[in-house]
């Protein structure tokens, strides 16, 4: 049995605050793969609400490390603005206030720190996070282009941002990226130019490199009102919203970059006279765990709550005047006290099973890799050859001619004997146009000029093991047929690939590493991190549609989730390297997602979704 995680609570001691070099660091968002960067590599975060203002000094640093041990890599933070300037011009950034020191702690930790600085932050804090002292200015309209409010919010961010700018991530600090106000579609202002300022603001005190981003709930007024150009927009939902539903909304204000739930809710706040809030766990998990297979990144909300010290609980009305109450506890994965519980537990267990991944994917195409997986070159033959014939039993080959004649009109590709055994990926001068497929799939359409390359790859996916058809070759067992032509002079290459992977050939550094993912049959290829344990594991291949899968130079089998059932691949423990990175390689046939993960989890998936056990 895999033992679970152990929590330790370590003595709280001085840390030195130490920022990292920013020579060559960057956090970005890449519009085109739908992705944010660190470093230029594709990054996903997985993160976690947390407080200072509510849970002690002395835990601080308890708290992060039970967070980063859970598998998260991120925090969100909220800067309570009356909590530093409860009087108006006298700013407290010492003690249960040292915002910074909480930074360092984080960032000794290994936490990157998503911040929240508002001036309004929500948080069910005492007024939102403003200072009471804003309501003296007589008539004042919070959350708004009023004169006086943006006097006082400009005064306070020329403190806090000038104090936040070291700490960005490309400033050697580990702030990657800041949200401008807190939901503020919900608001009924809906001020675009108070929007503006605060986004002026902003750049003038973080500059222009940092990513600057909203979050509005999931409906479309929220949307409209709270998100504005320049900004990147953001959307949270709970366990009651479907996924597909919220992201679809997201993307039609954001159409490229990545997912983003800014706020999952794995629980809900209490008011006095309430019934104490509860989020099912097993809902929570599952939903998490959905959004991340997606490429999502994810902050749940909360993941400690901590306490409403003192005066600091807020207050809702709607149709009447609800007080929260004292605790925070939010049912969040950490309770009040700071102790795990089953939902952390159970959240821990989807992050394991999400986190590893291939990174630095490197794509070849699989045509330029020739001299490669056939070393020996072609066979030529007036017509094809099955695989018998050129003695490669297993894999897949390759059929290569020209057209005979100009094809300016979609002219059918035929295989009139059911010839195709067992699927066949067509391609005219290197881009793919479709597949055939035994029985089912005989005819296609193809168009193009006299003397195009014409390139068919045949998969092997099995030979008949039981009855009358046992004699089953492989590969193209008749002619094909162009409209009225018989189609001749064929190169055929026997492709080697696991040879060529078991060798190291097809590893990043080699060829084609910079080039872009398309439709038809290309070759991934990655490194998995080691995590010092070689347990077993099942591959997961979300988004990918049909190929084969290389560890350690093993061929694991095929995958083909899209028609199922089977959704994963057994990995035993021994062909993974517990102490060096391990090399992936992925064949995928028709098309990769442009994500390019793969997941590696605990345990196996054997029904497609939706299908009942």
């Amino acid at each position: 049995m895999k033992p679970l995680i152990t929590f330790v609570l370590l003595s709280l001691c001085l840390l030195p605050i130490i920022f990292v070099l920013a020579d060559s660091r960057s956090f970005s968002i890449d519009y085109k793969n739908n992705c944010f960067r660190k470093d230029g590599k594709p990054f996903q975060y997985i993160s976690g609400s947390i407080h200072y203002s509510r849970i002690p000094r002395e835990y601080w640093k308890d708290r992060l490390l039970k967070m980063y041990m859970t598998g998260l890599n991120a925090i969100q933070v909220y800067v309570p603005w009356n909590f530093h300037e409860t009087l108006q011009g006298v700013f407290n950034f010492a003690g249960d206030r040292d915002l910074e020191y909480f930074l360092n702690l984080a960032n000794q930790t290994g936490l990157l720190v998503i911040l929240r600085p508002g001036p309004y932050i929500c948080a069910e804090w005492e007024m939102g996070g403003l200072p009471a002292w804003l309501l003296q200015k007589p008539n004042i309209i919070l959350r708004s282009a009023d004169t006086e409010y943006l006097k006082a919010t400009s005064v306070w961010f020329g403190v806090l941002l000038t104090k936040m700018r070291p700490w960005l991530y490309q400033n050697g600090g580990n702030i990657i990226s800041v949200q401008v106000e807190n939901e503020y579609g919900s608001y009924f202002a809906c001020d675009y130019n108070y929007m503006r300022h605060l986004h002026n603001l902003f750049r003038l005190f973080l500059g222009e490199d940092v990513i600057l981003f909203t979050t509005d709930g999931n409906t479309d007024k929220e949307m409209i009102c709270g998100t504005l150009e320049g900004l990147y927009a953001t959307i949270d939902f709970g366990t009651d919203t479907n996924i597909t539903a919220a992201f679809i909304r997201q993307r039609r204000f954001e159409p490229k970059g990545p997912l983003v739930n800014s706020e999952f809710y794995t629980g809900w706040l209490d008011h006095w006279g309430d019934k104490h809030a509860s989020v099912d766990t097993v809902k929570v998990s599952k939903m998490l765990g959905e959004m991340l297979s997606m490429g999502a990144s994810v902050n749940m909300y909360m993941f400690e709550g901590g306490t409403n010290f003192g005066y600091w609980n807020g207050a809702d009305h709607d149709t009447r005047f609800r007080s929260v109450v004292t605790s925070y506890d939010y049912n969040a994965p950490l309770s009040e006290a700071g102790d795990p519980t089953d939902k952390l537990l159970a959240i821990r267990d989807v992050i394991k099973n999400v986190r590893a991944y291939i990174h630095k994917t490197h794509l070849q195409d699989f045509f330029s890799l020739l001299d490669t997986l056939s070393p020996q070159g072609p066979v030529q033959s007036q017509y094809p050859l099955t695989f018998e014939e050129i003695k490669q039993y297993y894999g897949s080959m390759l059929y290569r001619t020209t057209l005979p004649r100009n094809v300016p009109e979609p002219t059918p590709l035929i295989s009139p004997l059911n010839g195709i055994h067992d699927r066949a990926y067509v391609s005219v001068n290197g881009v793919y146009k479709g597949l055939m497929e035994r029985d089912t799939a005989l005819v296609m359409n193809v168009t193009g000029q006299q003397g195009d390359q014409l390139d068919i790859i045949v998969e092997n996916m099995g030979r008949v093991n039981f009855g009358s058809y046992i004699n089953d070759n492989k590969g193209l067992l008749g002619n094909l047929i162009l409209g009225n032509d018989v189609l001749t002079d064929w190169s055929i290459y026997p492709l080697d690939i696991d040879t060529a992977v078991a060798n190291g050939w097809l590893q990043a550094g080699h060829s084609g590493s910079g080039m872009e993912a398309g439709d038809g049959p290309m070759i991934y290829s990655g490194t998995l991190k080691s995590t010092g344990l070689a347990w077993d594991t099942f591959v997961k291949l979300n988004g990918w549609t049909k190929g084969q899968v290389w560890v350690n130079g093993v061929n694991l089998g095929r995958y083909w989730p899209q028609r199922g059932p089977q959704q994963t691949l057994y990995v035993p423990g021994p062909f993974l390297s517990a102490t060096q990175p391990n090399n992936i390689t992925v064949l995928e046939l028709e098309r990769a997602p442009s994500h390019r993960r793969i997941l590696f989890m605990d345990r196996p998936q054997l029904n497609s979704p939706g299908q009942k056990t």
